[in-house]
């Protein structure tokens, strides 16, 4: 008798494998658009002039901000960083 229902049961669940394997997950749905292709042509063409696509896959895109100081301001600050830490360590601070 168990093997009887061993058997059954393990046709069961072939069958029910079977009949799942044919079944795409996720369902297959067609992809409608609701733009013209002149419309994605203008976008893409303003998304270029603005800056917002790399035109040669440059991912990702970094904008360095404005600065207002010059390269020596921005040394000589360093430098003042740098020694008011090096005064810090040797301090005991």
């Amino acid at each position: 008798m168990n093997i009887k229902n061993i058997t059954l049961a393990a046709t069961l669940l072939i069958a029910a494998g079977a009949a799942m394997a044919e079944t795409p997950y996720p369902p297959e749905t067609p992809f409608v658009s609701t733009q013209t292709r002149a419309d994605v042509k203008a976008e893409l063409q303003r998304a270029r002039a603005n800056g917002e696509i790399a035109v040669r896959n440059e991912y990702p895109i970094v904008r360095q901000a404005d600065s207002r100081l010059s390269r020596q301001e921005v040394q000589s600050q360093v430098q003042q960083a740098s020694s008011a830490k090096d005064q810090n360590l040797y301090n005991g601070a």
